[in-house]
């Protein structure tokens, strides 16, 4: 299985900060997780609030550890919303069933961590993640726009 390493982190951050600014969204908070949920790499633009950093890694670190997108995580939220609460209140509130992270594979298809965003609608989030993921080499559980 590959690993994410720094270099390839902050490619992801730096393709997701200049899609996010080329398209004029709103300041943006990014992060990388790895396949445990640790923090690789995150960046905030100038202008984003203190709370993108906690936003970003939430979601990020929900769809790592349930092996989903958090759009799909938050379309699973709606049929099950007591287990999914409960899923946040378990992890200390580290878990946002929220659109606006994907996960990151390896051309095997194994889950080798997630990027999640935080500033714009859910759609702008992952759309700027997503750019970064593919421009990195890697491959998502989402399809390319």
């Amino acid at each position: 299985m590959q690993k994410i390493n720094l270099a390839q982190a902050s490619k992801m951050l730096e393709v997701a900060l200049a899609k996010a600014s080329s398209a004029h969204y709103p300041p943006m908070g990014i992060v990388v997780l790895d396949e445990g949920g640790h923090l690789i790499a995150f960046a905030r633009q100038d202008g984003a609030s203190m709370f993108r950093f906690d936003i970003a890694q939430a979601k990020a670190w929900g769809s790592v550890g349930m092996g989903a997108s958090s759009r799909t995580l938050g379309e699973r939220a709606k049929n099950n919303p007591n287990f999914f609460v409960s899923l946040s209140s378990t992890s200390d509130g580290r878990f946002l069933p929220q659109t606006g992270a994907v996960l990151v594979r390896d051309a095997a298809g194994n889950t080798v961590g997630a990027v999640g965003a935080s500033g714009g609608t859910g759609d702008q989030d992952e759309e700027i993640c997503l750019a970064g993921v593919l421009a990195a080499g890697f491959f998502s559980d989402l399809p390319a726009a």
